[in-house]
């Protein structure tokens, strides 16, 4: 059995963050992660400039700004005459010095986070070891069961236990928290193409014959996204890649001349998409945060913004009471009252965009309801300064901005 005050499950962009927060504040910080490593592909790859401006707080803007990264300022839709790009996105029109979206591979974000944490001697990371279980005593979780790689169990015991270990969390199996699902018509397949000089720049979308495109620019190729309806998955798989790749080019032809450099569908990965959220956040002893507390759909491409977002609140919030050793319901209910606004009206604008634009491709119709409308609301905001800055702050900062607590800024 080991004792720490706060446990984090989970080392993903949420724990990692809110574990260098806390350990930095002083306060004793275990993060379990299942995985020996942050090796994994087709992850959220976007640092989105209040992400960035907080690696600034925390006097890590310059170590960050060595690692290998694209910057992406713009987002560009076919809304135009003809289904052409228009700029729907300027980033650059926030002020500075933060006014683009960094597009870092996820691993070497976590990495840098590991190893800066590790330098606080109140920092734990252990990697390969897996939450099995939580402690209960009295009806209040006070840890949680582990089991590592090659099989050993063992017991953290903690003061608080916050669950970032994503939709799959082991959080979201208990009733009282009460997970509400939302229908989702999509899922995502992930996949590389090449890109050459001459292609459009930043975050680009396409739309086809029942086919959605976004395609995020990572200089020497494409990290594509195809959104199929939800459930096709293997359907689609068995009438061929060829068939497939007739389609992808139907959306963005201008990219058809390099389709053959996908050769197997292994290459292609399929998200499951979900969009749902926990009514209660919490409860005795335990938090929950990021997508355990309410999972995402890619729409906007914020879910790790909100993640993050999440864990620099509630490192502000919970800093006194893990230091006094005493966290009441009242603190971590007070990280659910701060942060469920924004969730739920990222939500429910993502359920708009799913029921207005995505449902209505799949079904061959246009979106919007007609294309003369969509035509419309690109000039709107290609052409109005004020409008064209709400969907940039909006992809910039989320809907509420997060500060993290003094005693964790350099």
């Amino acid at each position: 059995m080991e004792q720490t005050t706060c446990c984090v499950v989970g080392g993903g962009p949420a724990g990692m963050v809110l574990g260098l927060l806390l350990a930095r504040a002083g306060v004793a910080v275990t993060v379990l992660e299942k995985h020996g490593d942050f090796l994994r592909d087709f992850r959220g790859d976007t640092v989105h400039p209040s992400t960035l401006a907080l690696l600034d707080d925390l006097g890590l803007a310059e170590r960050f700004s060595r690692l290998p990264q694209r910057r992406v300022d713009t987002v560009q839709l076919p809304l135009g005459a003809e289904g052409s790009l228009i700029t729907v996105s300027d980033i650059n029109v926030l002020p500075g010095p933060y006014n683009y979206v960094a597009m870092v591979p996820q691993w070497d974000l976590l990495d840098l986070l590991a190893d800066e944490a590790r330098k606080e001697p109140s920092f734990s990371l252990r990697m390969n070891t897996e939450a099995t279980s939580f402690l209960l005593e009295h009806g209040r979780v006070t840890g949680v069961r582990y089991r590592t790689q090659d099989g050993r169990t063992g017991e953290v015991r903690a003061t608080l236990t916050v669950a970032c270990d994503g939709r799959g969390s082991l959080a979201r199996s208990r009733p009282e928290l009460g997970l509400q699902e939302f229908t989702c018509p999509m899922d995502a397949w992930w996949f590389r193409l090449p890109r050459r000089e001459g292609d459009p720049q930043g975050l680009v979308g396409g739309a086809g014959d029942r086919i959605l495109t976004a395609l995020i620019d990572r200089g020497e190729y494409w990290q594509c996204a195809v959104l199929i309806p939800k459930g096709t998955d293997a359907e689609r798989r068995a009438a061929g890649l060829d068939r497939f790749m007739a389609e992808f080019s139907g959306a963005v032809p201008w990219l058809a001349d390099r389709t053959d450099a996908l050769r197997s569908w292994d290459e292609v990965k399929m998200l499951d998409v979900r969009l749902d959220r926990l009514r209660r956040w919490h409860r005795p002893g335990l938090l929950c945060i990021g997508d355990a507390a309410h999972a995402m759909s890619p729409v906007f491409g914020i879910g790790i913004n909100l993640a993050v977002e999440d864990a620099v609140a509630a490192a502000r919030y919970l800093v006194e009471p893990l230091r006094r050793g005493a966290v009441g319901v009242k603190d971590v209910r007070g990280v659910q009252r701060r942060r469920w606004a924004t969730t739920a009206a990222t939500q429910a604008l993502q359920r708009i965009a799913h029921a207005r634009v995505i449902a209505p491709v799949f079904a061959g119709r246009p979106p919007l309801g007609n294309a003369r409308r969509a035509e419309r609301v690109g000039d709107l905001l290609t052409t109005s300064p004020w409008v064209k800055r709400v969907p940039a702050y909006f992809i910039g900062y989320g809907a509420l901005r997060e500060r993290p607590p003094a005693a964790s800024v350099r």
